[in-house]
Formats: structure tokens, sequence, C-alpha cells
């Protein structure tokens, strides 16, 4: 189990080389968040590349340092080219992110995400009751077929989720991230929460879908886990800044990006986590 201040130090370390280096890290994402998500890679540090078609897609997975795939708003096209990418991502071993956004809605939904079972995503970022409804799918411990997904919005508490949340990371054998008032991230052996935020965040489209391609952007400078501790660290630490200057939810989301792009390491690495063994 990692303490406190090794994953402080990774952090730090990882923030820094998506800075220097700026990483692409592509999506095949939600049409209603594509300028949000890209707009996010970009203020932390890395590069975006938003495609959907099914070579462009290959050409994403092997050119980029991460690939995020995100099955919200899905055209007919999308069955061939998110199966065809899931295999290559896990063939050549690249690091990816899933946000299962509503999972349940849509038989190409449910069999886009039952096929991604097999390829194993790196990184899993979703709401409570996305991440309880696929370790259903996946008919894994703590999850649930019926698990009542809202459009995007989770029916479902952080700590509802934990067992599915521990048991995704075991069999994957990457990091869940699980969204919420208090963001709960694990690798199957250890529990982050990251506090913070704002609640403007479910005021805006598009705060969830930009955590899952940011997530991927620190994911090509270091392990999952840690990864998806900075995206909840950052977003948490951003939220918080862009409230205090914000009058509504459209001067947030300036204001978010903003912070976004001024945060510094070591601020992202310090702000407020507890640490709990799974």
């Amino acid at each position: 189990m990692l303490k406190k201040q090794e994953i402080q130090e990774q952090i730090i370390e990882a923030v820094k080389t998506v800075k220097k280096n700026n990483p692409m890290a592509g999506s095949i994402t939600n049409s209603v968040t594509i300028n949000f998500v890209a707009n996010a890679q970009l203020a932390v540090g890395g590069s975006a590349a938003m495609v959907y078609l099914p070579d462009e897609g290959e050409v994403l997975a092997k050119a980029g340092g991460a690939v995020y795939i995100n099955v919200g708003t899905l055209l007919p096209i999308y069955e061939e080219t998110l199966g065809h990418l899931g295999r290559i991502l896990y063939d050549i071993k690249k690091p990816w992110v899933l946000d299962p956004v509503a999972i349940g809605i849509g038989s190409l939904r449910t069999k886009l995400l039952k096929e991604f079972k097999d390829c194993k995503p790196s990184i899993i970022r979703g709401n409570a009751s996305e991440i309880i409804a696929l370790a259903g799918l996946w008919e894994l411990d703590g999850g649930r077929r019926d698990s009542q997904v809202r459009g995007v919005d989770s029916t479902n508490l952080v700590e509802d989720a934990k067992i599915a949340a521990i048991e995704l990371a075991k069999w994957t054998g990457g990091a869940i991230a699980v969204s919420g008032q208090i963001d709960l991230i694990t690798d199957g052996n250890t529990l982050v929460y990251s506090h913070g935020g704002s609640n403007f965040m479910q005021k805006i489209t598009g705060a969830g879908c930009s955590l899952g391609g940011v997530m991927a952007v620190y994911a090509t400078a270091t392990t999952p886990f840690i990864a998806a501790i900075a995206g909840s660290q950052i977003y948490n630490l951003a939220g918080q800044f862009a409230e205090k200057k914000a009058d509504g939810p459209g001067s947030f989301e300036v204001h978010f990006l903003d912070e976004l792009y001024k945060a510094r390491p070591e601020d992202i690495a310090n702000n407020y986590f507890h640490i709990e063994e799974a």
C-alpha cells in the first residue's frame, strides 16, 4: 500500500512530465462534450485528437501515448470503431480510459461495454451508478445489472460503489475512479478519497467526460492509479478556486479551465485526500 507522501511525489512527477512533454491522448468521446474534453486536455499540458472512424481509431491507438473512450452519444459506426480499438489497445498494451456513460441504455452500448471486459481498460471513470452497473454487466462482486443511471447522473452514493470499484480494479489490473461529492479512486488494494470540487460541476456539461480525458493525459506519464488520482486531484483543486470567482455555471466553466491551466504540481499533490486500505 502506497503511503501518502509516495502518492504525492508521483503526482508531482507525472504533472511535471506532462507539462514538459505535451503528450497526445486521443479520444473517441461524447459528441456533446468533445470541445470541453479537448480544452481540458490542453489546459493540463496534453495534446488532443478527436476521432470516430475505425481506421482513425487504429492510427490513434498506435500514435498516441494513451486513449480515452467515452460511450456517450453513440453512432452506428461506433460498433466497428470501438470494438476494434479496444482490442488493439489491449494487444499493444497501450493505456486507455473507459467512461461507461449511460450504461444500460440501448443494446449497442451494452454490447460494446460487455466486449470491453476482455480489453481490460487501464482506468475506468464513472459515477457510482455507472460503476455498479458495469460491475454487474461484467458479473463481478458488488455489481448490479439494475443499478439506476439517470442519463449521466448517479442515483447511488460513492460509498455504494466501493465493492464494485475494488472488484473492477482487481479484474482489470488498473484503477477505478468513482466521481461524486468526494471522489474514490482504487487499484483494488488501496482506496484514495480526493476532496474538493464544486457544486457547479453538476451544472455544466462535460465535467466528468473531460476528467476522463485528463486522466488519459496523465496515464501517458505514470501508472493508471496515480494518473486517476492526479486527475481527480487537479479537478477538485481547480473546482474550488473556480467557484470562488464564478457568478454562475457559465463563468465557472471559463474559470475552471483557467485553473486547470494554472494549477501547480505541488498544489495538485497537496489538495486534501485521505487513504484507506481496501
